[in-house]
């Protein structure tokens, strides 16, 4: 019976915890959307953000996506070739990374490398006491800190998505044409007359928006909301890649079920 007790009690402090988490997490969103008016007073701040997050992560996105190319321009070509349809290899690849992988794999690898560095910034100078410095100065940590890289972490990852796509369609052409022998022709006149600019290439844009700023806005909040300690700096970043991905993938599901479902 007191197992009983103390196991409904632990889901009630778990649930309350869940629900206060979320509110908070909510409040911050609104607080920075309040303040986004220091992107357009103050863009230099901003596109710092762009170029920290954006510029260090092109090495790892274009890595991948060139052996994510690689590996569906293999496995498409052996797919498709048991239907005697390896022309359409090139629309294969380029749907397969347009719509899901692209932005997928793209926001993956944002929360792992830029997610988690923007949780340790957040949670370092909030351990140095710089944020509070901030405040007796009368100088908004929100306003000048969070808001600018929340905007850089949204515009940078549409960016980064694009240049997986595109390195992976690349990767994919040089399986397919180059090591395998499709015919070129074939491989781009498919790709082009198959991809639909809005039902396809404008809604991996859109995931890829909406992945950038969820991602982004947990490494802030879990930066923002951390213990200042050295333990709690490496916890919040460790939450920062789990609740990033299971985001991602969550919105990805449903996201395609209300943009493909016809």
């Amino acid at each position: 019976m007191q197992a009983g007790v103390r196991q409904v009690r632990a889901l009630g402090r778990w649930l309350i915890e869940l629900i206060m988490g979320l509110g908070a997490f909510a409040r911050l969103f609104a607080q920075i959307l309040a303040r986004s008016g220091v992107v357009l007073r103050r863009p230099r701040l901003t596109a710092q953000q762009i170029h920290f997050i954006g510029n260090h992560s092109l090495l790892i996105i274009g890595v991948s996506g060139l052996f994510v190319g690689f590996v569906l321009g293999l496995q498409g070509y052996y797919t498709l070739n048991r239907y005697g349809s390896e022309e359409a290899l090139g629309l294969l690849v380029t749907l397969s990374l347009t719509r899901e992988l692209g932005p997928v794999v793209t926001a993956l690898l944002f929360a792992g490398r830029a997610g988690t560095s923007l949780t340790a910034e957040i949670g370092l100078m909030k351990a140095g006491e710089q944020l509070a410095a901030m405040e007796v100065m009368a100088v908004d940590p929100i306003r000048r800190v969070l808001t600018p890289r929340f905007w850089g972490g949204v515009i940078a990852m549409p960016i980064l998505a694009a240049v997986f796509s595109m390195v992976g369609v690349l990767g994919g052409w040089f399986v397919g044409v180059i090591l395998i022998g499709i015919d070129p022709g074939a491989f781009w006149s498919q790709m082009q007359s198959g991809v639909d600019v809005v039902d396809d290439v404008l809604n991996g844009v859109i995931k890829s928006v909406v992945f950038g700023a969820v991602v982004t806005l947990i490494a802030l909040y879990q930066g923002w909301t951390t213990r200042a300690t050295p333990e709690g700096v490496s916890r919040a970043t460790t939450r920062t890649v789990v609740d990033g991905a299971l985001a991602v993938l969550g919105l990805d599901f449903l996201m395609t079920a209300l943009m493909f479902a016809q």
